[in-house]
């Protein structure tokens, strides 16, 4: 028998079964009689010999079928298609270090520029293939990409984040070099929430003008360093072209990120009107075909009511009152006494009462229930929304709004000490099976804009962080603000397919995003007429560098502006090195002057409502000098071997 594995499964399996053995005989041989064992000694010593024998034939006969069948595979030796059933041997056809090559680490390969830049081509080669697949969605006349799913109906998109974040290449070279730039266009989707496209494009037109420079022998260190110049000087700038946006032209913002969609635009644009530039705007999945706008008056938070015998209205499945009092409690509600001073008051004062609360113990619930149910008192149990620190802060925030007191151990407040002074006032609560809807009595206006203005502080210090700002933090204190000042609109987007909704949602996602941004920072001219304003002032900023080879660097960043305008005239079938010749003559006598490519005309972009936000602008430039800078300065790449696509069964073809 061969070593291994295998051959010691094998004589773990026959010690076993001869030890059984060998009990059982000694358990027969110690209930026989004297006369019974003499007899029975003589035939096991024939039996022993027996087994001996037999034993021995049959590990000949093993070896012998071993080697009959091929021999011992040796390990990394090609196989020969045998696939074998005994477990644990090694034969033709097995590889046995499969198990063991899967666990150890994979081989690194390693790629360096001494051969006329090899490395950083293969990997511009990537770059150029997701700028490529990418690059057909720019501009108001750009297409859309199917992108395969694993399961269900392909996905069409317009969106550049969403179609590069699908995009992996086989060879390693080109997929770092396409995750490299995929990393600028995801950054500037999580700060400003659109110009994905621009991003990759920009960032392939930085890399690829560099690649030309670099390769002629100039250092590259210099380069970068007056390309971060460069990135610094233009963002000043654009703050400087940088416009507030009116309320009209909040829609306008909204249709060019859109795609050109006037209705999407003209949807946001009412929404704002009606929540105001603080309000929160969400999006949800419609139930029609047609889009929709909610507005959502009073503070509403995810959380429903906990027995359903508390409903009052069994059409609608929702308990709704009218002057009802809130009961605030940031803990667990264990025992019904220490209620029973609250539910006395409100039953005399004839009030309705909801209880928001952790948690409430079945035993209390109960109580609450029946009483409820024996009509002597209005009330209703929720939890509170939020978890952990979040949701004292949601309740502090219901009871500003209402005027009542949270009680806490924190502040030596207990349940069974409090008055009706600390209830909250509303005019409406609505209390439906998964929402709670709150509407303050108006009194107390002061209290809350203070309220307000403590968050905007935290949302303040949160944006100070800057790269370090969590994004979803940021969203919490907003929505926390638009509960206190009751403004919350929720956008319905409908669709008649699945497809056509996936796509259509994106869009309207980008078109919040680009909205808000404008609102935040500020409008620009749009269409690539901003960009080439921005290539223009690198004259007077190329002075300003220290040497020819920092020069070089703002050069780069020059030519690279120009190409978004060639692609978005390209898409739109017009020649981009003409169209791009008209605007910068144009520009001389009107600052704003650009190309309408929705409408093939030239004049004020502003006037003409192409309008891009000016955060957008801003962070694909910082976003694409920063990949191109990390780009142009690597020598040397280290990736992953491919591993070999080898069947390890040595499965035979099956005929088909």
């Amino acid at each position: 028998l061969h070593e291994g594995a295998g051959a010691a499964d094998l004589r773990t399996t026959v010690k076993s079964k001869l030890f059984r053995t060998m009990h059982s005989t000694y358990e027969a041989f110690a209930n026989q009689t004297p006369e019974q064992r003499s007899g029975a000694l003589r035939l096991r010593k024939l039996s022993w010999k027996t087994v001996a024998l037999w034993s021995a034939v049959l590990a000949a006969v093993l070896c012998v079928g071993t080697v009959a069948m091929g021999g011992v595979q040796r390990v990394g030796s090609p196989a020969t298609g045998f696939s074998p059933s005994v477990k644990g041997f090694r034969m033709a056809g097995v590889n046995p270090s499969s198990s063991l090559r899967n666990t150890q680490v994979n081989a690194k390969t390693l790629h360096f520029n001494h051969n006329d830049y090899q490395a950083l081509r293969q990997m511009l080669a990537g770059v150029e293939k997701l700028a490529t697949v990418v690059g057909v969605t720019l501009g108001p006349k750009g297409r859309n990409v199917v992108l395969e799913s694993g399961y269900g109906t392909p996905t069409i998109v317009n969106d550049g984040v969403t179609i590069a974040k699908q995009v992996d290449l086989e060879d390693p070279l080109e997929n770092m070099g396409c995750k490299l730039v995929r990393e600028a266009s995801t950054r500037t989707n999580d700060l400003a929430g659109d110009g994905t496209t621009t991003a990759i494009i920009l960032s392939h037109a930085m890399i690829s003008e560099g690649m030309k420079v670099v390769a002629s022998g100039v250092n590259p260190v210099q380069i970068v360093r007056g390309m971060e110049r460069t990135g610094r000087e233009l963002v000043a700038y654009l703050k400087e072209l940088s416009n507030d946006v009116s309320d009209e032209q909040i829609g306008e913002v909204a249709t060019i990120s859109a795609g050109g969609n006037t209705e999407i635009g003209d949807m946001i644009a009412g929404a704002y009107k009606e929540v105001g530039r603080s309000g929160v705007i969400t999006l949800e999945e419609g139930k029609s075909t047609e889009n929709n706008l909610r507005v959502i008056e009073g503070m509403q938070f995810d959380r429903g009511y906990i027995s359903p015998y508390f409903v009052t209205d069994t059409e609608r499945m929702s308990c709704t009152y009218q002057n009802a009092r809130l009961l605030l409690i940031d803990k667990k509600v264990t025992n019904a006494r220490e209620l029973i001073g609250i539910l006395e008051e409100t039953v005399k004062g004839g009030w309705p009462l909801l209880i928001i609360a952790e948690d409430i113990d079945q035993e209390v619930l109960s109580t609450l229930v029946l009483n409820k149910l024996r009509g002597g008192l209005k009330v209703c149990a929720i939890k509170a929304p939020g978890f952990g620190d979040r949701k004292s802060s949601y309740l502090e925030d219901i009871a500003i709004l209402t005027g009542g007191q949270v009680i806490k151990d924190e502040v030596g407040l207990t349940l069974d000490k409090a008055t009706v002074d600390v209830l909250g006032k509303t005019a409406t609560i609505d209390v439906a099976k998964e929402v709670t809807t709150v509407v303050g009595d108006g009194t107390t206006t002061e209290e809350v804009n203070a309220r307000i203005k403590q968050i905007q502080k935290l949302i303040d210090d949160e944006k100070a962080k800057g790269t370090g700002a969590s994004t979803y933090e940021l969203d919490k204190l907003q929505e926390r603000i638009a509960r206190l000042a009751g403004g919350v609109a929720v956008v319905e987007v409908g669709a008649t397919t699945e497809t056509e909704l996936k796509e259509k949602k994106l869009k309207v996602e980008d078109a919040l995003c680009a909205t808000k941004s404008a609102v935040e920072e500020g409008i620009v001219a749009g269409g690539g007429t901003t960009l080439l304003k921005l290539a223009k002032k690198i004259e007077e900023i190329r002075s300003t560098l220290e040497n020819s080879e920092q020069q070089m660097g703002a050069d780069i960043i020059e030519r690279a502006l120009k190409w978004p305008l060639r692609l978005i005239a390209s898409n739109a079938g017009e020649t981009g090195d003409v169209v791009i010749n008209k605007v910068l003559e144009g520009q001389d006598g009107d600052k704003d002057f650009g190309w309408n490519a929705g409408a093939n005309e030239y004049g004020n972009m502003l006037e003409m409502g192409v309008i891009d936000p000016t955060k957008v602008i801003r962070s694909v430039i910082e976003n694409g000098v920063s990949v191109a800078k990390v780009f142009l300065t690597s020598d040397a790449v280290v990736a992953e071997k491919p591993e070999d696509k080898e069947d390890d069964m040595g499965m035979p073809p099956m005929g088909y």
